[in-house]
């Protein structure tokens, strides 16, 4: 069984996210999706909801695991015995760091690491700056999943 994992923060899971996880899906027969626990950084929304958001948003693809993760990405492509790792660049910058990563995780475990060029329609995406421009009240709803844009708005509109 051919395995993959995508890690990331996901707070909120974008459009960029999801196509990256959806074009995995077709590649690997299991897609591990990771949210990953940073326990000096508060996010918006609460590892559970991230999880239970991605859940619904790749429910269709029929092939896709999502779970929370701390410590070490190795150790989790360890202990479900997943080999590759895949991420999403959208830019030069996002290959330097991303580079090292890769080269410092296969390194201490063997996992390889693929990188998939994000759809030019996401180059510029990221949760960080969808999260500002929604604060701000702008519209963003065209980036994310109709279901996370609501959780975004509700969220944000509590603050």
């Amino acid at each position: 069984m051919r395995r993959a994992v995508c890690p990331g923060s996901f707070d909120p899971i974008t459009n960029g996210h999801l196509d990256i996880i959806a074009r995995a899906s077709k590649l690997y027969d299991v897609v591990h999706v990771a949210v990953m626990i940073n326990q000096s950084k508060k996010g918006l929304f609460e590892i559970e909801e991230r999880i239970e958001m991605i859940r619904q948003v790749t429910a269709d693809f029929g092939n896709v695991e999502v779970e929370s993760f701390h410590g070490l990405l190795v150790d989790f492509c360890k202990q479900r015995d997943i080999p590759a790792i895949v991420k999403g660049l959208r830019a030069v910058s996002d290959f330097d760091y991303e580079l090292q990563m890769a080269q410092m995780n296969n390194g201490l475990s063997g996992v390889e690491t693929l990188f998939v060029p994000t759809n030019p329609t996401y180059s510029f995406l990221s949760s960080s700056l969808v999260k500002e421009v929604a604060a701000w009240g702008g519209d963003v709803a065209h980036l994310l999943p109709p279901l996370v844009h609501e959780a975004l708005v509700e969220r944000l509109s509590k603050k």
